[in-house]
């Protein structure tokens, strides 16, 4: 079903890269046409495979682990994250809602505090991807949390990743100290 999807989506994209490889191939010398016809097809290859990639995230459901969770340990709730902090740092699980998701890869998510603010959670090496479908619901995260200076670039490049307007994202200014989490994995609650 995949693969059908895909080549309607991308029908009109296939018959432009096959026009051209034809006039690249056309107009070479027979020793390039090789090499070449060799880069365009690994090239394809890596293009549908990052597709494939995206479209295996498993859509949100209660118990699904995005990465590993431990068996131990109590979650800690997010609000209450800043009083177990050592020396600016904490290990272990915390809980929250999930109020935004990085739409662009699903690399990232933001939890929900009581003050109206969140809480980034980083997926740690981009070791797991999560959906979209995640928005509003509690979840548990296993890792490590540290207090970092999040630069104005940064910041934006997240709002751009969650799908703000270009207003939104004009807003932001300077830099801002945030305690970011960088998670092993996720499990839906």
């Amino acid at each position: 079903m995949f693969w059908a999807n895909f080549c309607v989506f991308f029908q009109e994209d296939c018959r432009f890269i096959h026009t051209v490889s034809l006039f690249i191939f056309a107009a070479c010398p027979w020793q390039n046409k090789f090499l070449i016809m060799k880069k365009l097809f690994f090239g394809a290859a890596f293009l549908i495979s990052a597709f494939a990639a995206q479209a295996q995230i498993t859509p949100s459901a209660s118990g699904v682990v995005y990465g590993k969770v431990s068996d131990g340990g109590q979650p800690v709730a997010v609000d209450k994250i800043e009083q177990n902090l050592k020396e600016n740092k904490f290990e272990g699980k915390i809980t929250g809602k999930v109020v935004e998701v990085c739409r662009a890869e699903g690399c990232w998510l933001k939890l929900e505090k009581t003050d109206g603010s969140s809480m980034m959670v980083k997926a740690k090496n981009h070791s797991f991807l999560v959906p979209v479908d995640l928005i509003g619901k509690a979840v548990v995260v296993d890792g490590e949390a540290e207090v970092k200076e999040i630069s104005e670039e940064m910041r934006k490049h997240y709002a751009e990743d969650a799908g703000k307007s270009k207003k939104e994202i004009e807003k932001i200014k300077g830099s801002e100290k945030q305690i970011v989490f960088q998670a092993s994995g996720v499990k839906v609650m």
